[in-house]
């Protein structure tokens, strides 16, 4: 059962106010794992790790002059069918939430779990993810 829209509006806008896209269903999550170059995939969460940690450190990653061509999310426990659309795309983990994971061209590259949020800072998940960034999200030079 989802959780009531209420709930987590403020939780979504946290990362709509810094640029992602909300993908609500699981054609919205094929489109932009289908578009060329680089895209973020947030599984966003109610739990405290989401609120203490990952969200403000994904923000802060935001701001680095390397980033994705698209920063989208999903929202566990509120889009239910495009969080397990999004996670199908992450072969070879089970199903986190928090998470963030970097594809290129439809393929995963870079995967943060809720088991590396929950032990870090803001500030140290702001670092793995634009180094993923400086590594995954540059454009490469002919």
């Amino acid at each position: 059962m989802p959780y009531p829209e209420y709930l987590i509006t403020p939780m979504r806008q946290e990362l709509t106010d810094v640029g992602f896209t909300e993908l609500r269903t699981a054609a919205d999550v094929d489109r932009a794992v289908a578009a060329k170059g680089t895209t973020m995939v947030v599984v966003n969460s109610v739990c405290g790790c989401a609120a203490g940690k990952a969200r403000p450190g994904i923000a802060r990653a935001m701001r680095h002059g390397t980033r994705p061509d698209q920063a989208t999310t999903v929202f566990a426990g509120g889009d239910v069918e495009a969080t397990d659309r999004a996670r199908s795309y992450f072969t070879g983990y089970p199903p986190s939430s928090p998470a963030v994971a970097l594809l290129r061209d439809g393929k995963l590259v870079y995967m943060m779990e809720r088991h590396q949020i929950e032990g870090n800072t803001a500030d140290g998940i702001a670092q793995a993810l634009t180094a993923a960034f400086d590594k995954y999200c540059a454009t490469p030079v002919a």
